[in-house]
């Protein structure tokens, strides 16, 4: 069997012990579609059996987080796992809002140096551990929405981010607290939604057992918000382009209404692009 699991990670579990564990559960290969961080819960999207080949596709897909951050104290890996060091002010609600709207948009971000980033073949979070020297390039990020809801502690803040792929939230709440001339690091973490997958459809990870795992899988094609096409040309099956009058961009490929893959149309060609049966 095919699909996804739309899983409830709990906090203190890593991305891939729950991948490997739903393996063991289902039989079948897994992967998941963005990881998220130990202390961090929320959404995870995992593959199951060949739905794993749209990893791409998804990872590209917006996410929505609630966030708390701390200020006036920082640790070296901008989250609560670290090793704290306290300096700076804390910032009112109004000096925050102030300066949100800088983050809007495209943005450079320096990603953590506790991060899996890769530095002449070895990680980011490696190197650092060892008390070597990190210097990571800065990259560019979206961020679609960064609001203010409310004030949880006397130096702690709750927020609620909406963001592109390969944005570090955990950095995020450095360079807040940097504008705001003050130290900030990311004490609690939950991701609400993954591109299609949100808490509403997600199922806690205990919950899913031997027994009850087929029953929560979430076909692949339900799952993919593109236009649906089912065409029988053999050629295209065969990884040979087809004329096509359809407008340029992805398709979900059906062939005698079973769902193949994905299909993209350019320059009046139509070529598979993704097979999963």
């Amino acid at each position: 069997m095919t699909g996804f699991l739309c899983v409830v990670k709990p906090t203190g579990r890593s991305s891939a012990f729950i991948v490997n564990v739903l393996k063991r559960i289902t039989g079948t290969p897994c992967g998941h579609m963005g990881t998220l961080d130990p202390f961090a819960s929320g959404v995870l999207p995992v593959g199951v059996g060949n739905a794993t080949r749209l990893f791409d596709f998804f990872l590209a897909k917006k996410k929505t987080y609630l966030a708390t951050f701390r200020f006036g104290a920082t640790t070296d890996t901008l989250d609560p796992e670290g090793e704290i060091s306290l300096g700076g002010t804390i910032p009112t609600e109004e000096e925050i809002k102030a300066v949100l709207p800088r983050f809007l948009g495209e943005i450079e971000q320096v990603p953590p140096i506790y991060s899996a980033k890769s530095i002449d073949g070895k990680r980011s979070y490696e190197l650092a551990r060892r008390g070597e020297e990190v210097a990571l390039p800065p990259k560019n990020v979206t961020i679609e929405a960064f609001d203010l809801l409310k004030k949880t502690g006397e130096d702690c803040f709750e927020f609620r981010i909406t963001c592109g792929a390969g944005t570090y939230i955990r950095a995020l709440a450095r360079d807040l607290a940097k504008a705001l001339g003050t130290l900030g690091y990311c004490t609690l973490l939950r991701r609400t939604q993954s591109g299609f997958f949100t808490e509403e459809i997600a199922v806690p990870f205990e919950e899913i057992t031997p027994e009850t795992w087929k029953s929560y899988l979430i076909p692949s094609d339900a799952a993919i918000d593109l236009p649906a096409i089912d065409i029988q040309d053999a050629r295209l099956y065969n990884g040979i382009a087809v004329e096509t009058q359809l407008e340029e961009g992805l398709y979900k490929l059906y062939r005698a209404g079973e769902f193949y893959g994905l299909a993209r149309a350019a320059g009046g060609r139509l070529k598979t692009e993704k097979k999963l049966c």
